[in-house]
């Protein structure tokens, strides 16, 4: 991807509540079935956190140090200013970072929490790489797209075994987790809510002031017919894929 690309994609999803699917009744669901509970201090990392939809549903939640990680300045920013607003500034800091290059000690975390961004690694290669920042029993959240069906259409296939090949059923994921040291301690898909209500339709809402900043420029509405490619596709086809939200526990 190069630096236009990367700077449109970016303006594209900085004023987005969510950069992807998800909702915060969806990471709260993910919460209770991790056993975070509040009266603990607890060191927790928000890797890949975009603006921070995440990250503030946890400092709410929970009695802990959260840093949130982004590669992207701007969405850093935007986070560091709502959690100021919402008088959270004091539980969350933000990190500049790759996620593939944390700078971190090992055994740092009590829970690594991810909504939508390891596939930017790989899951196995995530879950490989991010296992030794969590202490001993600490947490791993990650959702990460996965198919909720053993047919899927040709075109829904096509699709997105182009943009990631390592999309799997739920159970292959539960085996890539055992396999790379965690022990799964749940699972849920996300619901067509997380889609379409949270990420989808905010999304296509901006498509015309995008075009407009870039004049209709042929790369600009290149991105949008990709978005609006991805987006009829979950239209058609969501009863065969979605993100699964993945809870484990790292085991020793």
């Amino acid at each position: 991807m190069n630096d236009l690309v990367l700077e449109m994609l970016c303006n594209l999803h900085l004023d987005g509540t969510r950069q992807g699917p998800g909702s915060d009744a969806d990471t709260r669901r993910a919460l209770a079935l991790s056993g975070l509970e509040k009266g603990r201090d607890l060191q927790i990392a928000d890797i890949g956190c975009g603006t921070g939809a995440s990250t503030l549903v946890l400092a709410d939640a929970l009695d802990a140090n959260i840093t949130a990680i982004d590669f992207v300045p701007q969405f850093l920013d935007k986070l560091d200013a709502l959690a100021a607003e919402r008088g959270f500034d004091h539980k969350i800091s933000t990190c500049i970072a790759s996620m593939d290059a944390l700078p971190f000690e090992n055994n740092t975390w009590d829970a690594i929490w991810s909504e939508g961004a390891i596939y930017n690694l790989g899951f196995e290669e995530g879950l490989g790489y991010w296992r030794q920042f969590l202490k001993p029993d600490g947490i791993l959240a990650v959702s990460e797209i996965t198919w909720l069906t053993a047919d899927r259409p040709t075109e829904l296939s096509e699709h997105w075994l182009s943009e990631y090949p390592g999309i799997g059923t739920a159970g292959e994921k539960l085996s890539v987790l055992e396999n790379a040291g965690f022990t799964p301690l749940g699972y849920f898909p996300l619901q067509s809510g997380a889609w379409l209500d949270t990420y989808y339709r905010p999304l296509q809402r901006r498509f015309p002031a995008f075009l407009a900043r870039y004049l209709h420029s042929d790369l600009a509405e290149e991105l949008i017919r990709a978005e609006e490619h991805e987006i009829s596709l979950y239209e058609r086809y969501q009863r065969h894929v979605s993100y699964g939200f993945y809870i484990a526990k790292r085991s020793d």
